[in-house]
């Protein structure tokens, strides 16, 4: 099977978990989230809303409630809290997805939207990594407080972000596909 340019971009796509703190020229910045709105929703409803933060105090708020969010729950399955930590890897952008809710296929939407800036970021020479956790810090009284000094209102939740920048290192070498991941009925 041959691969075309958009194949090759999705394999070579991998998590980056190191990033430089140099900040990616605008113009590209908004190709990835571009990329975003192209994106399939449930019945062509568009729900999701991507927020792009380039603003460092803003992001740095945002990582710190992730980090305390993400040791709240390593705690309650039983794992120890690591202080100081970045989920988002020093990524100097944060592409924060945001769905409406009273859309019932604002999930998936959102994914959706997260898959495709991934994919456009990898051809464009940038690094992402996929974070969680933005679920909580929307249903908390300072996610939402931050999302009203953003200017967001709505009925939205919080999908997950995408961090954005350069890797600060060679991306990982992929694992080989699992056997059986697609099975045929002919």
């Amino acid at each position: 099977m041959t691969d075309n340019e958009v194949m090759q971009n999705i394999k070579a796509r991998r998590s980056c978990r190191a990033f430089m703190p140099k900040m990616p020229p605008r113009e590209l910045i908004a190709q990835v989230c571009e990329a975003g709105t192209w994106a399939p929703t449930g019945h062509g409803k568009q729900s999701p809303l991507i927020v792009a933060i380039t603003r460092r105090d803003i992001r740095d708020r945002l990582s710190a409630l992730n980090a305390r969010i993400w040791n709240e729950l390593t705690v309650q399955r039983g794992g120890v809290a690591r202080e100081g930590i970045d989920p988002f890897y020093g990524a100097p952008v944060i592409l924060l997805v945001l769905a409406d809710h009273t859309v019932p296929t604002h999930l998936y939407d959102g994914c959706a939207v997260l898959t495709n800036m991934a994919n456009m970021a990898e051809s464009l020479g940038l690094a992402t990594c996929w974070i969680h956790r933005a679920h909580e810090e929307t249903e908390c009284t300072e996610g939402r407080q931050l999302l009203a000094e953003m200017g967001i209102s709505g009925d939205y939740v919080g999908i997950d972000h995408l961090a954005l920048g350069y890797a600060a290192g060679p991306a990982p070498v992929p694992r080989p596909r699992k056997e059986g991941y697609v099975r045929w009925v002919e």
